[in-house]
């Protein structure tokens, strides 16, 4: 719970001009999650170090994984629910939030709590691998295919009885297309990703791995080979997937008439020719990596004002002395439902300049080379897991 909200705090900080510790390890530089005039793009190192957990999950829930990421506090929001819901599981969890105000992506993932509480645990990784879609989608998709090159190469990605791989193409041009075995039935593979992809090419940039709970049906987590614990009955719940058109061309797109069955708030018009596009309507106030990015989608930067009422945003009440409406950077229509999903966060003053200064530590060492259990050591337990149908490893 501490590290969740120190995450979820420090991306706050930073959007209020507060500086960061810098990471203890050599990775990424993340230089500040407020709108900094210039960012680097992410080179290819450092998206394959970000994108190595997920890159062999399904086509699917891998562009609905990444669309999510692009909305943080709303993958809170939604992990916190699951939480609260552990019956609700697969489809009749993604039905239960349909009026339910975040976007259509993170209601998806109801049905995959393991992967909400992952995303949940790790904000940092979560709001970097989100950033990485929005700026770089073409390098985002330019990584998934050398990572799974990378684990066919090394014998490691092959179809079985939860999952087909196919492949088209070859060396620069190959494409590498993951599915469900059973369309009605989706697993989401867990695996070390120092086994997965073999040698790995990038010592400064070991990637990172954050095995589940055991508690998901996982069972402990194995140094080799795939762990895909138990299906979800989740075939409604998937409406996006990557478009690999080749020469880099590749991007995610969004089947509008699904997506429609899955939020009743969904609004078809914003993805023309059903090409996925971030809307910044569910960024919440959470910094874009950069001024430029901030300005495309019409984020400026926040004034005392807006630094206060942030901040009871994420205290998930109101404050003495401020309205009661939300951040004015993304306005939302009278009358959706929020949900409270940060309600009773321990926000103490000291506790949580004392985890700001070491938080970077700790997602280092929570991404170190093998990883540890639970993703990372932190986050809370008993996410209602179990679905149907046969897990296994392999």
């Amino acid at each position: 719970m501490q590290r969740r909200t120190l995450l979820l705090l420090s991306t706050a900080m930073a959007a209020l001009g507060a500086s960061r510790t810098a990471q203890a390890q050599t990775t990424p530089t993340a230089q500040t999650a407020a709108a900094a005039p210039t960012a680097p793009k992410f080179t290819s190192e450092q998206l394959d170090q970000m994108l190595a957990p997920i890159a062999l999950y399904p086509d699917d829930l891998l562009a609905q994984t990444l669309m999510a990421a692009t909305y943080p506090l709303e993958v809170v929001e939604a992990a916190r629910w699951s939480q609260a819901n552990p019956n609700l599981k697969g489809e009749a969890a993604v039905a239960a939030v349909k009026n339910q105000s975040w976007d259509v992506s993170v209601k998806s993932l109801t049905a995959f709590p393991q992967v909400l509480a992952m995303m949940n645990n790790q904000l940092e990784w979560t709001q970097k691998i989100g950033d990485a879609m929005i700026g770089q989608q073409s390098d985002v998709a330019a990584s998934i295919q050398r990572l799974r090159a990378k684990a066919a190469a090394a014998g490691n990605l092959k179809s079985g009885a939860q999952q087909k791989v196919t492949s088209t193409g070859s060396g620069g041009a190959q494409t590498i297309v993951i599915e469900p075995a059973n369309p009605e039935l989706v697993y989401v593979p867990v695996y070390n990703p120092v086994w997965a992809y073999g040698p790995w090419p990038y010592p400064a940039y070991p990637p990172y791995y954050y095995p589940p709970a055991p508690a998901y049906g996982y069972g402990a987590a194995l140094a080799t080979g795939f762990m895909f614990g138990v299906g979800v009955a989740a075939a409604g719940a998937m409406f996006g997937s990557w478009n690999w058109a080749g020469h880099g061309n590749n991007y995610v797109n969004v089947n509008v008439n699904r997506a429609t069955t899955i939020d009743n708030n969904f609004n078809h018009g914003r993805y023309p020719n059903g090409v996925w596009q971030h809307d910044p309507l569910h960024r919440d106030g959470v910094p874009y990596r950069n001024a430029a990015t901030a300005d495309l989608f019409g984020q400026n930067r926040p004034g005392a004002a807006d630094r206060n009422q942030f901040r009871g945003q994420l205290d998930g009440g109101q404050r003495a002395g401020e309205p009661a409406t939300r951040s004015n950077y993304t306005q939302r229509p009278s009358g959706e439902n929020r949900g409270g999903a940060f309600d009773g966060m321990n926000r103490g003053g000291s506790q949580i300049n004392r985890e700001a200064s070491r938080g970077y530590g700790e997602q280092s060492r929570a991404s170190s080379w093998g990883g540890r259990g639970g993703f990372g050591g932190g986050g809370d337990r008993g996410f209602g897991g179990g679905e149907r149908g046969g897990g296994g490893r392999r």
